[in-house]
């Protein structure tokens, strides 16, 4: 063995020694503990109408009035848009005539069904003299009879088929009047007086739009699913009113996540009573994460990261050995650990990449 080789050898040895040293005077361990703990993050979220509809015309008309503008407020059952129809006046003009003419008609077969029924019964007494009256003439009569009566039935049935026009398009007459189907606020009017509309493809009037009770809308990532309870309350902020702090419900759950963005969009009810809030903001929830198993954790100083890998350093028996692990959110001095760890599992509290796997662990003692 050549001097240098000597002295290389003696000098990888004093290192080994004096590292050696150097674990015994401050190696000391910490237990894996095991706890269910809530956390909060930030999600980001948007904000969208409760109720929002589309206002079309269900007859075809001419625009006559809009009674509201974009920003109008309006209640259920208030009176947007009027619509004229000069046709349709005329339509049931014609058909309240028809109805008139059935009515008529419906008289006059009443009337030959009375003069009918009169003769037949005088006939039917005069033939109880024998004699007096044929057969064959009673027999006529009361057919007669039956046949008015089936056509005084058939001209009632007239009338009510002609009534009942009148009041389909007396019904129809209602649409050129377009009210609100519920409280909100008009966020866009589309059209002005004069256009014509109508159903199908024709222009939308107006839009409608619930504010006063509001859906946030949160895309919740796939590892935080399991905890989202209905009915709890959750923060959030708004980048238009940042010094202030407001609140919705878990109300309504997708049950199915994005396969894109592997999240599952979950809704809260806001209550908007001041207006502060509209639809479109993007708001920043303070979620809360409610696990549903306990999590593990140990000191944050226990985890070794380097580029290769992050791991902690666990005492078997005396001996080191690294075990791969996944950070998750911090606590304290404490950080979530996900691995081949269980609670009571004790490793080193200040661990170093310089503590090699399966050499011994000397441990200081308290």
């Amino acid at each position: 063995m050549t001097r240098s080789n000597i002295y290389l050898t003696l000098t990888i040895g004093v290192f080994l020694a004096f590292a050696s040293l150097a674990w015994s005077q401050t190696t000391d361990l910490a237990t894996v503990v095991e706890k269910v703990a809530s956390r909060t993050i930030d999600l980001p979220g948007e904000i969208a109408p409760f109720l929002s509809v589309s206002l079309h015309a269900r007859v075809p008309g001419y625009v006559d009035r809009i009674l509201v503008d974009r920003g109008s407020l309006v209640k259920q059952g208030d009176l947007l848009v009027e619509l004229s129809a000069p046709e349709m006046a005329a339509q049931i003009a014609e058909a309240e005539s028809k109805v008139q003419s059935a009515n008529a008609d419906r008289l006059q077969a009443e009337a030959q069904l009375a003069a009918a029924r009169s003769t037949y019964e005088s006939m039917k007494n005069a033939a109880k003299t024998a004699g007096a009256i044929a057969g064959n003439e009673l027999t006529q009569a009361e057919k007669q009879v039956d046949a008015l009566k089936a056509l005084a039935n058939s001209r009632q049935q007239a009338v009510r088929g002609a009534a009942a026009t009148v009041r389909s398009l007396k019904s129809v007459e209602t649409y050129l009047k377009i009210t609100a189907p519920f409280d909100g606020v008009v966020t866009d009017r589309l059209v002005h007086p004069g256009a014509l509309v109508g159903p199908g493809p024709n222009p939308v009037i107006l839009i409608l739009q619930q504010v006063s009770h509001l859906r946030l809308v949160v895309a919740v990532p796939e590892e935080n699913v399991g905890g989202i309870i209905l009915g709890v309350n959750m923060a959030f902020s708004v980048p238009a009113h940042p010094e202030q702090t407001y609140s919705g419900t878990v109300a309504r759950i997708a049950q199915v996540l994005d396969q894109t963005t592997r999240t599952m969009a979950v809704e809260l009810d806001v209550l908007n009573q001041d207006g502060s809030l509209a639809p479109g903001m993007y708001p920043t929830v303070k979620w809360q994460v409610h696990p549903t198993h306990p999590l593990l954790f140990v000191p944050k100083t226990s985890v070794v990261t380097t580029t290769e890998r992050t791991f902690v350093v666990r005492n078997d028996n005396g001996q080191a050995r690294w075990v791969d692990v996944r950070k998750g959110f911090v606590e304290g001095d404490l950080v979530e650990i996900l691995g081949e760890l269980k609670a009571g599992d004790m490793v080193v509290r200040r661990a170093t990449d310089e503590i090699r796997d399966g050499t011994p662990l000397p441990i200081q003692s308290k």
